[in-house]
């Protein structure tokens, strides 16, 4: 759609029984003007005959964490307890939030179901959740809480060294909420959420609607995958990292074997896909087809921040699913929305969609 026909596209979608003459009003055109782009909706499917009925665009939900996060980096080798001179940067975060955002400058509708504060930090992140183009429209606001706020210490060579991360207001979600959200769940191509959840709601995700809608899950981190093991056998896509595949499988990983032997126990649980990540190694792949893979890009010269790698993988992947790409176009994709989140500074590549993932894969495609 121009830019004029999403205008009146979003009117229709609010008055579908408006006259043409009151949208020629509102936008300050002629109401010829009107008609020819109503038409031009309506030879693109978007408008559907008279009365204006609209045709739903398909969509993501995101279900899950959204926060602020301070990052700090240290410009040279850190000292335990110590003042040690670096450069800070804050910015909205929060692993499912980080995943729609990626997903949305990638071109993608996404709507997410998150819980706030009220305080500064919420305003700041519906203020760049709605600059990236994600409804947040659905989530909880909690009064008088802060919001999710997640803090991490980056080496001088951008590798996180700590984190701290005060998630409690997500805990206010709960299972009475997320029911009132039925129908935006059951309508999505996918949902997307990470193991922080409250267990409650990880639970009523994935046993609601795990059957009919596929779940994408990021596990976090290794306390969290322990959360998510219960459940694991409902997720149909699984993103986690080494450690956190050890947890869901109940093994230890030291060689390719028992990275293979892992992924299987994960499949014959019920996942349907999973996605190992190796870090500066790629990621390994195996679904319930028998379809196993390995991946990598040609190597970062210089990190500039670790923390929204996975994020943009997630989202690459989810992008990649919903365009219908093969295994071996959904891995180089995700791959190199990984490696363009990783070249900023920032969370999340301001500059990340598929023009920038294609030019970074004519020129690291292994």
């Amino acid at each position: 759609m121009t830019q004029r026909e999403q205008e009146i596209f979003k009117i229709i979608q609010e008055s579908p029984l408006i006259e043409q003459s009151e949208i020629a009003q509102r936008l300050n055109i002629t109401r010829s003007s009107v008609a020819v782009h109503i038409a031009n909706l309506q030879k693109k499917g978007y408008v559907l005959g008279r009365g204006y009925l609209v045709k739903e665009e398909e969509y993501v939900v995101g279900v899950g964490a959204a926060n602020v996060d301070v990052h700090g980096r240290s410009k040279q080798s850190i000292v335990l307890h110590d003042s040690n001179p670096g450069n800070m940067h804050i910015s909205a975060g929060g692993v499912t939030r980080n995943v729609c955002e990626n997903f949305a400058r990638m071109g993608g509708n996404v709507k997410l179901v998150t819980a706030i504060g009220d305080d500064v930090y919420a305003e700041k992140i519906k203020a760049e959740c709605s600059a990236a183009g994600i409804d947040m429209s659905q989530s909880l606001v909690v009064d008088n809480h802060m919001s999710s706020t997640y803090i991490s210490i980056l080496d001088e060579g951008g590798d996180m060294y700590v984190a701290m991360s005060d998630m409690s207001v997500l805990q206010k979600m709960n299972m009475e909420f997320l029911k009132t959200k039925s129908g935006l769940l059951k309508q999505a191509k996918i949902i997307t959420c990470d193991s922080g959840l409250p267990a409650e709601v990880l639970e009523g995700v994935l046993n609601m609607y795990g059957d009919t809608v596929p779940v994408f899950i990021d596990p976090v981190s290794g306390a969290y995958a322990k959360r998510l093991l219960p459940y694991v056998g409902k997720v149909h896509t699984l993103k986690p990292n080494l450690l956190e595949t050890e947890i869901l499988a109940e093994m230890e990983i030291h060689t390719e074997e028992d990275l293979h032997k892992a992924a299987k126990i994960l499949i014959e649980k019920g996942v349907k896909r999973v996605f190992v990540s190796l870090g500066k190694d790629g990621v390994f792949y195996m679904d319930h087809t028998g379809v196993t893979m390995r991946r990598k890009l040609q190597p970062l010269e210089e990190m500039a921040n670790a923390s929204g790698g996975g994020d943009a993988f997630m989202a690459g992947v989810v992008y990649s699913t919903m365009q219908g790409f093969d295994v071996k176009e959904t891995l180089y994709f995700a791959l190199a929305a990984g490696y363009a989140a990783v070249s900023d500074y920032r969370t999340i590549n301001p500059y990340i969609g598929v023009e920038l993932i294609e030019t970074i894969l004519k020129e690291k495609k292994l």
